[in-house]
């Protein structure tokens, strides 16, 4: 295993997230670029599920919602997010019928075990130091044959920014091959990891940092300075800072394995000799 990554603060990254709720879905085009692959993925899947989590979901009314909610037109969605003000902004009218929205966390889903045929999440597990819990919590509200689908970032995501900034004012990302060891522990099968490299190009460097704060995207590592860091230290920054961005995106998925069937009992019969 990698080293572990640095604690989140999930109080200080759901703040980020509320105040983010109206400007999310213009600032997240990898979001919404990284959903679109991942739906071309299910075209190889064979999958009629009743009933969807979409963990982690921001606001549900996304046009990647809609394409997710015509390819299984009769399944129920359920749009998970720890902060309520990303659901509050959905766009129900996108919808053929409006999703169930529950405001938790993805290490605590209020979902009963075996309650969805498919666990999607979408470039969200990264906000976990440990995404083991929510694995875990993935493969119980799944029914058996069930599948999970996710993306994430990994750990040469952001590397320009991490190279003009200092350790802490950056996010630290799990490697691929730990998500994968995550997954068997969690109970999942024939676990499939696979990775590629994305670049942004900005005319500005600030055009970067504009698009983490507006799809709040900033820093909630539980050891960053507390302190206010001044304009000389953003000038410094930005002045480091190349015009792009490299964000390594990961792409898993995984199998709830049918229970086993225990083998019939067989009765032994003992013959006692005649006396």
């Amino acid at each position: 295993m990698s080293k572990p990554s640095p604690a989140i603060d999930g109080g200080v990254a759901r703040r980020r997230f509320t105040r983010a709720a109206a400007t999310y879905a213009g600032a997240s085009r990898l979001e919404a670029e990284v959903a679109g692959r991942m739906l071309e993925r299910l075209d190889y899947v064979k999958l009629a599920p009743r009933r969807i989590l979409d963990a982690g979901s921001g606001p549900p009314g996304s046009a990647v919602a809609k394409r997710l909610d015509k390819r299984y037109p009769r399944a129920q969605v359920v749009s998970l997010d720890f902060a309520l003000a990303m659901l509050r902004a959905s766009r129900t009218g996108l919808f053929q019928k409006k999703p169930l929205r529950v405001c938790a966390d993805l290490g605590r889903i209020p979902l009963s075990d075996g309650a969805v045929e498919l666990v999607w999440c979408n470039m969200a597990l990264h906000w976990l130091a440990e995404p083991l819990g929510a694995f875990r919590e993935f493969q119980r509200v799944l029914a058996p044959e069930g599948l999970l689908m996710f993306s994430t970032l990994g750990p040469d995501t952001l590397k320009e920014l991490r190279a003009a900034a200092p350790e802490r004012r950056v996010h630290a990302f799990t490697d691929m091959h730990d998500l994968g060891d995550m997954l068997v522990a969690a109970g999942f099968s024939a676990p499939v990891m696979d990775m590629e490299l994305l670049t942004i190009d900005y005319p500005q460097a600030a055009g970067l940092l504009a698009d983490l704060r507006a799809s709040g995207q900033t820093n909630a590592r539980a050891d960053r300075p507390r302190g206010l860091a001044g304009k000389g230290f953003l000038e410094k920054i930005l002045f480091k800072l190349q015009n792009q961005a490299t964000f390594e995106v990961v792409y898993g998925h995984a199998w709830k394995p049918a229970p086993r069937s225990e083998p019939a009992m067989k009765t032994i019969r003992v013959f006692k000799p005649f006396s």
